[in-house]
């Protein structure tokens, strides 16, 4: 299946993020610090610190991948659950944990939480929303099991509103993307699902209207790297 077609419909996406997934996991840090210039793990820190944790903070970071956000949370006092649709990403994350159960580990989608509701004081995620199916599907989820008052942070790769500088970004993706894919999976669409599907991604600002429109409040964007990086930070309304 082309990934055009993978990522036409919320089924066949879903079906394809999983493989995808699962493939790329054991080079899912090399690739993250490759993609981002070497940036990835101060964005990472910048989420961090804008989160505030505090000791006993209930914390959880969906799309943990390897787990650098949620051993980052865990370092600053939080008690943090860390859930991944990838069984893999869980298991290499689980390998370099600082200390045995410093994370609690669950294998879950971000469309279906299987935490009750008002769980969690803060929720966090690198590079997740982008990923799901249907982004407002994961936002009423993400609702749910936060507490009112609550702060939710996303860092993702944003769609440049410029039609020149976003045609610039993705053709620049496309073709690192395709490189890394031939070299390291001998498929150059491996890594060409990134900037396809950020041409389907409504970007920082569409996801802030969305989490305005799905009872969140204060809705901001932190622009990083020029505003091709973006970090969306909402509150959950009571």
């Amino acid at each position: 299946m082309g990934l055009r077609r993978a990522l036409s419909s919320e089924p066949s996406k879903a079906a394809y993020v999983r493989r995808l997934f699962h493939t790329i996991a054991g080079r899912y840090d090399f690739i993250t610090r490759a993609l981002s210039y070497g940036q990835d793990q101060r964005w990472k820190a910048r989420l961090v610190s804008l989160a505030e944790p505090r000791p006993g903070q209930e914390a959880l970071d969906l799309a943990t991948g390897t787990g650098d956000i949620a051993f980052a949370l865990a370092a600053r006092g939080s008690r943090v659950c860390a859930l991944d649709i990838t069984h893999r990403m869980l298991q290499l994350a689980a390998a370099k944990a600082p200390a045995p159960r410093a994370v609690a580990f669950v294998t879950g989608d971000m469309m279906a939480l299987p935490f009750a509701a008002a769980s969690f004081d803060v929720i966090t995620t690198g590079y997740g929303i982008r990923n799901v199916p249907r982004i407002e599907a994961a936002i009423a989820e993400i609702r749910r099991v936060l507490r009112p008052g609550g702060l939710l942070l996303s860092l993702d790769f944003n769609r440049p509103a410029n039609p020149v500088v976003r045609a610039v970004y993705l053709g620049y993706l496309t073709i690192v993307g395709a490189a890394l894919g031939l070299v390291l999976h001998g498929d150059p669409d491996t890594y060409r699902y990134i900037p396809e599907s950020i041409r389907r991604y409504p970007g920082a600002a569409g996801v802030a209207s969305l989490l305005s429109h799905g009872g969140f409040d204060r809705c901001e964007v932190v622009p990083l790297l020029g505003g091709l990086m973006a970090i969306n930070v909402a509150r959950r309304l009571g």
